[in-house]
């Protein structure tokens, strides 16, 4: 009862929310990159917030299911078909015993992530499911998947209400540029004022230096007062660290703990999805505000998320796709 891997990708691991309570011992968070994605995918086949997915970088996986289940595509477009018809995102759908889900390249962003409502079977390591490949910590035996991996279900859950309705907008990631807000600090003091100015006044290209630890930007120097070191403290996620090159990198999922170079602002978490959907060469510009501001968007993101959980649990009107899924139900439970 589960999956098999064909082909494993690019890099596809297992994620949650992430492993917290043990960076002052030196273990990262981990968890998914995109999180509303992540929470989307979760939320349309009515998994508990955290329950672990996988999330697909760059190139998808083709997975072969040995039992039936549910599951739910959000993020990036990979172009999933489901034995060989395109699958829909954001949307719930059945699956079968040896139906075969396949994902290509991405079109659109760069990660997307699959939930599943019979849970995936992996153990739970300082609390989490998600996958620290630094440390071969958790996930599936603490790396990306592999061709011939076999991921097990924990339950048997094939049924949900209101099935026709659990279906969102599919997010468009196709922009090539974009804005991310800021929180400045927790260091501006060590940057000159020209230093400052360039951070906010240019535009920064994504380089392919890019992966779960962080994201290296290349653009104008970013000058500082008497260099870039510091004592080494906390990095937050999405922290932007400013090393002696002067170019901005902004630490992730995967970041150290702690590091030493001084940090000019830090991304407002809910545009954090935006910038992991990025690829090389899109344009990112940064605007500043408040620590206030950054909450008040925060406490807006939580609850349109309560909007979308709402919508998703009306019942169905469509009589005719009513009978379709009746007849799909018929098949899958014969």
């Amino acid at each position: 009862m589960g999956f098999r891997v064909l082909k494993a990708g690019m890099q596809t691991t297992i994620q949650d929310l992430g492993r917290y309570g043990y960076q002052s011992q030196g273990i990262s968070v981990s968890g998914a990159m995109d999180v509303r994605s992540f929470k989307i995918a979760n939320m349309l086949i009515d998994n508990p917030e955290n329950e672990a997915e996988l999330e697909i970088c760059l190139i998808g996986p083709t997975l072969k299911f040995t039992s039936a289940t549910i599951i739910a595509i959000t993020g990036g477009d990979f172009s999933p078909t489901l034995n060989g018809e395109p699958a829909p995102m954001y949307t719930a759908i059945y699956v079968e015993k040896d139906d075969v889900l396949k994902f290509a390249s991405a079109r659109t962003g760069s990660r997307c992530y699959v939930a599943f409502s019979s849970y995936l079977d992996v153990p739970v390591v300082m609390g989490s499911r998600s996958t620290n490949m630094k440390s071969k910590t958790g996930g599936f035996k603490g790396r990306p998947l592999r061709e011939d991996d076999y991921i097990g279900f924990r339950i048997k859950r094939r049924y949900l209400p209101f099935f026709l309705s659990r279906h969102l907008d599919i997010h468009d990631y196709t922009e090539t540029e974009t804005v991310l807000r800021v929180v400045p600090g927790p260091q501006t003091e060590y940057f000159t004022k020209q230093g400052i100015e360039t951070f906010y006044a240019n535009e920064y290209t994504v380089t392919s230096d890019f992966d779960r630890m962080g994201c290296r930007l290349d653009g104008p120097f970013i000058s500082t007062k008497n260099g870039s070191d510091i004592i080494s403290d906390g990095i937050a996620f999405g922290a932007v660290q400013v090393p002696s090159h002067g170019k901005p990198i902004i630490m992730l999922s995967d970041r150290q703990t702690t590091g030493g170079y001084c940090k000019i602002a830090t991304v407002a978490s809910v545009d954090i999805p935006k910038l992991v959907q990025r690829k090389t060469d899109h344009r990112i510009r940064f605007k500043a505000i408040t620590v206030e501001e950054a909450q008040k968007l925060y406490l807006e993101e939580i609850a349109e998320l309560e909007e979308l959980r709402k919508s998703i649990h009306v019942p169905c009107k469509e009589v005719l796709d009513c009978r379709l899924v009746a007849k799909r139900l018929t098949k899958l439970f014969a």
